[in-house]
């Protein structure tokens, strides 16, 4: 199992795919990347995206995140 860390809040969260799961069972992820229209990208958790406003920008998770 691989896991990241929120961009928003630091919670470490588990990540679909890729060859940590090659041997385990598989499982849902806890979050996505989300791509913001000036191309910077974000990790965050689904608590996170659920407490983003309507139509949110790269300013609204916590910091400057620079692509």
């Amino acid at each position: 199992m691989t896991t990241d860390p929120c961009d928003d809040c630091g919670k470490r969260v588990r990540v679909a795919g890729g060859i940590g799961d090659m041997w385990t069972s598989t499982g849902p992820s806890g979050g996505m990347t989300l791509e913001f229209d000036d191309g910077r990208e974000a990790f965050l958790c689904f608590d996170c995206i659920e407490a983003l406003p309507d139509d949110p920008g790269a300013d609204d998770v916590g910091g400057d995140r620079d692509a």
